[in-house]
């Protein structure tokens, strides 16, 4: 059976609300950073270098809203799907790249620490390594392993809307969680997006298709 188009949007719109609140908080930090916002403890080290936040906030963006649609069957079989993971892909690397940078020169932040940072650079790196591997398997001809690669990645770049998910509830039981709780809530969510990218390459994420009902033998 054919999915109808409304079954085939489920997965990117989802993947999309996932992306929303991490998009609404860059496109703030946006604002703060072009309206001129108070300079206060929290957000001086984005004021001193707003050009790598900048960068990470917008590629970040392109590569969870656009990316979700790369999803698509119907779209891969497409040249659209090309065109666009020519500005995704791209926008993906900006992001992982930006971030590892910030995380390399921004002063930390005080509910951070060095168990977070060195989340954040595992990551990240594992991200930009996913894409570059992901680009290079397309250029031979390998769909499946750049399909795969490129799962990885996203799976690693929206990993921000699972973090909201992870530690909110621990904000409603228990309030803002100390240093290390965080750095644990925040690597959980990596870790649950990878393994549901695992499960989705592997197959075991799929419906099972519907068998087709045999058509009998022509001459």
């Amino acid at each position: 059976m054919t999915p109808t188009p409304l079954r085939r949007l489920r997965l990117p719109l989802a993947l999309v609300a996932l992306s929303l609140i991490p998009v609404a908080a860059g496109a703030f930090r946006l604002s703060q950073l072009a309206g001129g916002a108070a300079v206060t403890t929290e957000n001086a080290r984005f004021f001193a270098a707003p050009i790598p936040v900048a960068l990470h906030i917008v590629g970040a963006t392109v590569f969870c809203v656009g990316g979700a649609f790369q999803f698509m069957p119907g779209l891969r079989r497409t040249g659209w799907h090309r065109r666009a993971g020519r500005v995704i892909l791209p926008c993906g690397l900006i992001a992982a790249l930006s971030g590892l940078w910030m995380t390399a020169t921004y002063d930390l932040p005080a509910h951070d620490g060095p168990l977070l940072a060195a989340f954040r650079v595992i990551f990240g790196t594992g991200m930009a390594v996913a894409l570059v591997l992901g680009f290079l398997a397309i250029r031979r001809g390998h769909v499946a392993a750049h399909r795969a690669w490129l799962t990885r990645a996203y799976a690693i770049g929206v990993a921000a809307g699972t973090q909201a998910l992870t530690t909110l509830p621990w904000v409603l039981v228990a309030g803002q969680p100390g240093e290390v709780p965080r750095a644990l809530l925040l690597g959980a969510a990596w870790g649950i997006n990878l393994a549901v990218a695992e499960c989705a390459i592997r197959g075991v994420l799929r419906t099972p298709r519907t068998r087709a009902t045999p058509t009998p033998a022509t001459l």
